[in-house]
């Protein structure tokens, strides 16, 4: 009774081991992923008054010459 008890308890522990372990695991890889994320994946949207005002001034400065 003794052996099935401890057996019982080894097998218990070692699936709570494992799952503790592929729960890091995940967790260290979206770490990781979100660490080797380009500074470039938050853009930030060019203002679009700028770029019309940009096209009217080249336009200006083209009937002129």
């Amino acid at each position: 009774m003794i052996a099935m008890l401890q057996f019982a308890t080894l097998v218990l522990t070692t699936i709570f081991a494992a799952a503790t372990a592929v729960a890091l695991h995940w967790l260290f890889l979206r770490a990781a992923f979100l660490m080797m994320r380009p500074a470039t994946a938050r853009r930030i949207l060019a203002r679009t008054e700028l770029v019309r005002g940009t096209t009217q001034l080249a336009r200006t400065f083209a009937s002129q010459r």
